[in-house]
């Protein structure tokens, strides 16, 4: 069910959420008795665990009547969108083997009803989804605790050629680049490997913004001449990664109460030299393509909604179907408790019990989102008819 446009990741995932290889920050932050350490490489690309669904109702949902469950209406239409051209017969996301989560004909008559929902009235809405669909709470072998993290589309200043303070190239795919094949490491693309091969697609301000882009996967880019677009995930040079905030953690350069995202991007361009030379740690390398529509797209080819998007393992939870998250932050007074639509994947969010929350665009959303390390759980929403069969199956 992903957009045609979109193109596939080594490993399963698409475009924006390829980024999940640099883990949040605040994952080494300080816990109880001690500090929280990652390790420097990617999870494995199989994860364990086993789905497990339990039933329940919306009275058991944590603030289920304090959201405002309109706004996760369109992000639900959005999913909705991508199944109108597939068969009834076509299971809702064919790489979701955990459980039966239906077929297209289950879900397509709830989709039409949801159509008619007044858009912004929060209690039809809440009265469409009470109506039509089942909570279940997700375990991963019945454990229902899970962890939650959060990611953000960054956006940056550049220019259409190389000049002044844009001196960072963003390159598009190699043509010898062979999908899933190792290329040239990280090193040697800084060197100048790529210099003078047309490669460039435009110039960013600072070596840093060029690395958060590759991290995060995407990026909206506001040029000199006031013009914007978006650079969206087109390949990487297939060699493993290294998280580099792992490496500077333990280097002890930030005291670890003071560890951020915001705090590693200040000392990352306070500190070039250093800095180039952390990043040249990691061999991984991601390059880009234009996009000019509306954006950011997940895996499921739907445009994201801001702080209504998650990102799943889709292993074990399809893209398309809505959950209710209820999650709180392990550092920080930050709790999500809303309605929210499974729409994208990414590197590291593998398990039952394990997302990433989409926080939008921008500055706001970085400073919002960059660090977001929750810990909790959430439901999924089955149809009636998907759930009745669904739990007599277990």
């Amino acid at each position: 069910m992903a957009d045609a446009a979109a193109t596939p990741h080594p490993h399963g995932s698409k475009r924006l959420s390829w980024r999940r290889l640099a883990l949040p920050a605040l994952a080494l932050a300080l816990v109880a008795g001690g500090v929280e350490r990652l390790t420097a490489t990617a999870a494995p690309a199989v994860p364990s665990g086993r789905l497990t669904l339990a039933p329940s109702g919306f009275s058991q949902l944590p603030g289920w009547g304090a959201d405002n469950v309109s706004a996760a209406l369109p992000a639900f239409l959005k999913s909705c969108a991508r199944l109108t051209n597939h068969p009834k017969g076509t299971p809702l996301d064919p790489a979701a083997t955990g459980a039966n989560f239906g077929q297209v004909g289950d879900w397509d008559a709830l989709c039409k009803a949801a159509a008619a929902v007044p858009p912004g009235d929060d209690t039809r809405t809440r009265a469409f989804f009470e109506a039509s669909f089942v909570p279940v709470l997700a375990g991963d072998g019945g454990d229902a605790k899970g962890l939650f993290t959060g990611y953000y589309e960054p956006e940056f200043t550049a220019s259409r050629r190389r000049e002044g303070v844009f001196q960072t190239p963003v390159y598009r795919r190699p043509a010898d680049l062979v999908p899933g094949h190792p290329y040239m490491p990280r090193a040697r693309i800084d060197d100048g490997a790529l210099k003078g091969k047309g490669l460039e697609l435009l110039w960013l301000q600072d070596p840093d913004d060029l690395y958060v882009l590759q991290t995060q996967g995407s990026g909206r880019i506001r040029f000199t001449d006031g013009s914007t677009e978006r650079l969206v995930y087109d390949a990487n040079n297939a060699l493993p990664p290294v998280n580099i905030e792992k490496l500077l953690f333990d280097q002890d350069v930030i005291p670890a109460a003071l560890f951020s995202q915001i705090n590693v991007r200040a000392w990352m361009k306070g500190h070039p030299v250093e800095a180039e030379a952390l990043r040249r740690q990691n061999p991984e390398y991601v390059f880009f393509k234009e996009f000019h529509g509306d954006g950011p797209i997940g895996a499921q080819g739907a445009v994201l909604t801001p702080e209504r998007s998650l990102a799943v393992d889709h292993r074990f939870v399809p893209l398309g179907v809505p959950l209710w998250l209820s999650a709180q932050d392990k550092y920080r007074p930050v709790t999500v408790r809303r309605l929210v639509v499974a729409q994208d994947t990414g590197d590291g969010i593998e398990g039952p019990v394990r997302g990433d929350f989409y926080w939008g665009s921008g500055p706001d959303a970085f400073r919002r989102g960059g660090d977001f390390y929750a810990s909790g759980q959430y439901y999924l929403l089955l149809p009636k008819t998907v759930a009745a069969r669904q739990l007599a199956e277990r």
